[in-house]
């Protein structure tokens, strides 16, 4: 534990002694620690990859939006036109209810004898 302690109070004198030198330098050039032209086009890049991003993000939003919107007046065209159809004959049919006497049934091809389109060369 003391030669770890050692090692690091040897190390904080040798970046004190490196500091107050560059400290002394009077030869401090700022043109040289500043990020330059390749900074400068990678800041840049940068900023267009994101501008690019949030543009995607706003279409997709909005997409996403207008196809709930769209969803919803599905929906309320399709309420609309059961309500008109249930209206129509004063009865209303619920989708798991089976229609009154005297309503047209649409004809079911897989019983025999019904109308339907012929499959096949033996009619099935």
């Amino acid at each position: 534990m003391t030669a770890m302690l050692a090692g690091f109070t040897d190390t904080a004198v040798r970046f004190e002694g490196f500091a107050a030198r560059l400290a002394a330098e009077e030869d401090f050039d700022p043109n040289d620690v500043t990020p330059g032209v390749v900074g400068f086009i990678v800041t840049f890049l940068i900023a267009i990859v994101v501008v690019l991003l949030i543009i995607d993000m706003v279409r997709r939003i909005r997409r996403t939006n207008y196809r709930a919107e769209v969803r919803e007046r599905l929906a309320a065209e399709a309420a609309a036109r059961d309500d008109e159809l249930g209206a129509g004959d004063g009865q209303a049919v619920d989708a798991g209810e089976a229609p009154g006497p005297g309503a047209d049934a649409p004809a079911r091809p897989d019983e025999p004898g019904e109308a339907g389109p012929a499959e096949g060369p033996t009619g099935r």
